[in-house]
């Protein structure tokens, strides 16, 4: 007899993820369903497993596997669609929700048009920017040994030299400025930034094309998912990159494949903010 695993697919500026309500559902072995359902051919298609689970510290908890099965401390996108799934389905009955992540409990204020939840702004919290922390196992500069942040850094990849600089949103992050990201051969280049020996824990990469000094454009290679339409976590890495960098100011407008972020790094608390959609795309019963 199949087991039946009731489910939603949800997506943030097209970073899509097939939620699973552990309210009612149990899931017993992630890391092996999500290979599974997240296989866009033979499964539901997806980048991830989102999983919506009680919390003793918070309202609601989020675990978050990648589609190779991996599990990853935060999402962005994935944690405004967990905020509409927890208000639209009755688990929460207020408009600013508390999220036990891996990364710490992140503030979700809903956001509603008409009445229905159509997107969140995130308090994603401080940017992590010591090497160690991120962890970045790069060695320090040479003009500078005492410097424990990555900013503009040269790093040989592939055979060639990118100046990358690293930032932890609760995950691991590479950015790297440049032009042409259009042309960007990204299935190849991608995995050679996840997997470089100066990244214990593999490390999402931003590719960023600086268009103004409140507009950026990114694409994005996801350690366990490869290239995906949007990384909400991975846009508030590339707004904290340009401002350390003086090429940006601290409030943007990021544009994706998939759609636009909005972000601020808040110069008072020193916390990014980060404000998009959040949007139901059909619910469905997968048969294990």
């Amino acid at each position: 007899m199949q087991n039946k695993l009731r489910f939603a697919k949800m997506q943030g500026v097209g970073n899509d993820y097939v939620y699973v309500n552990c309210f009612e559902e149990r899931v017993e072995k992630p890391s092996e369903l999500a290979p599974r359902i997240c296989d866009r051919h033979f499964g539901v298609g997806s980048d991830g497993v989102v999983l919506i689970m009680p919390s003793g510290t918070a309202d609601v908890r989020m675990r978050m596997f990648n589609a190779d099965g991996s599990e990853a401390e935060m999402c962005g996108n994935a944690i405004r669609c967990v905020g509409k799934y927890a208000r639209d389905h009755g688990i929460v009955v207020k408009d600013v929700i508390r999220v036990e992540t891996a990364a710490g409990i992140k503030t979700v204020r809903l956001l509603t048009e008409a009445g229905q939840v159509c997107g969140a702004t995130v308090d994603i919290g401080e940017p992590v920017l010591v090497a160690e922390r991120i962890p970045v196992l790069m060695p320090p500069a040479a003009d500078n040994p005492a410097e424990k942040r990555i900013i503009a850094r040269p790093m040989k990849v592939d055979g060639r030299v990118y100046n990358i600089t690293a930032v932890s949103m609760g995950n691991p992050h590479a950015v790297v400025f440049m032009d042409n990201i259009d042309n960007l051969a990204l299935q190849r280049l991608g995995p050679c930034f996840e997997r470089h020996e100066f990244f214990p824990q593999r490390i999402n990469t931003e590719f960023v094309e600086v268009l103004s000094s409140g507009k950026i454009r990114m694409r994005v290679w996801e350690r366990g998912a490869g290239e995906t339409l949007a990384c909400g976590t991975g846009a508030c890495a590339a707004a904290v990159a340009g401002a350390l960098n003086g090429l940006t100011g601290r409030e943007m407008d990021v544009h994706l494949t998939g759609g636009v972020l909005h972000v601020s790094w808040d110069e008072s608390d020193g916390h990014v903010y980060m404000t998009g959609d959040a949007v139901s795309v059909f619910d469905g019963v997968y048969c294990m």
